[in-house]
């Protein structure tokens, strides 16, 4: 087997680049880690979680997973959640999805893709939940992905709040907020879905604002006559002033 040696001699030079800048900064990082954000998100590499918030290592907890799902039997990902919240404390966690995301893709294809269905089959289940919403893009196959990808992020974020995990910080009066946000490859933006919950109460409201905030970019689309229905970021921008 061959060594990965480019890969080791970039190693090098980044750590060194990294020690001129700041002589302290391996020692520093190596005695602490104290990130009030646990992203959650997937594994395609191109999305990566420090650098699209400008982040440094240390500033950020991740988890990622095909298609950031948050499923309540993973343990891998729940042992995440439990140690970001009562270790580390942290309190933001973010959700985060992204559009041209190829697990969502597969999940709603009829060709069999192998042991993977079995993971994609919790987006499947989303699809099948919001098929009447979805219907609306039905003629737009990349706009009825990116929905998709949307309300994933959407479901995923309600089971981090629904995960005994959060129920019981919250119960103890521990702060943790968790949003769902969705990242876009075409321009490096993050679009907030507008779930952000910070308690048990407001878990389910801000479920209903998430999926109204789609429901109301469908009627948008149909209204607007002079929006492309690819142009779906303009269409968000507008949105996004009603919720300002």
């Amino acid at each position: 087997m061959k060594p990965l040696t480019p890969l080791l001699e970039s190693n090098r030079e980044w750590a060194e680049k990294v020690s001129d800048k700041n002589p302290q900064f391996f020692e520093t990082l190596a005695q602490q880690q104290a990130p009030e954000y646990l992203w959650i998100g997937c594994s395609d590499s191109r999305v990566p979680a420090n650098e699209i918030v400008g982040m440094l290592p240390g500033e950020l907890f991740v988890h990622r997973n095909v298609s950031n799902l948050v499923v309540h039997s993973d343990m891998n990902c729940l042992s995440v959640i439990q140690y970001a919240v009562e270790v580390l404390k942290v309190k933001h966690i973010m959700v985060v999805g992204h559009y041209g995301c190829g697990g969502v893709q597969a999940a709603i294809e009829t060709a069999p893709h192998g042991l993977i269905d079995n993971w994609l089959r919790h987006i499947r289940n989303v699809y099948n939940k919001h098929k009447e919403l979805l219907s609306a893009w039905a003629d737009e196959p990349q706009e009825h992905l990116d929905r998709l990808c949307e309300l994933n992020v959407i479901e995923q974020a309600y089971n981090v709040c629904e995960s005994t995990i959060v129920q019981e910080a919250w119960a103890r009066g521990q702060e943790v907020n968790v949003h769902g946000w969705v990242y876009g490859l075409s321009d490096g933006l993050l679009n907030d879905l507008e779930f952000n919950a910070c308690s048990q109460i407001e878990v389910d409201d801000q479920y209903r604002v998430a999926i109204r905030k789609i429901e109301l970019l469908r009627d948008m689309m149909k209204s607007d006559e002079e929006t492309d229905a690819n142009s779906a970021r303009s269409l968000w921008g507008k949105l996004n002033q009603l919720f300002r």
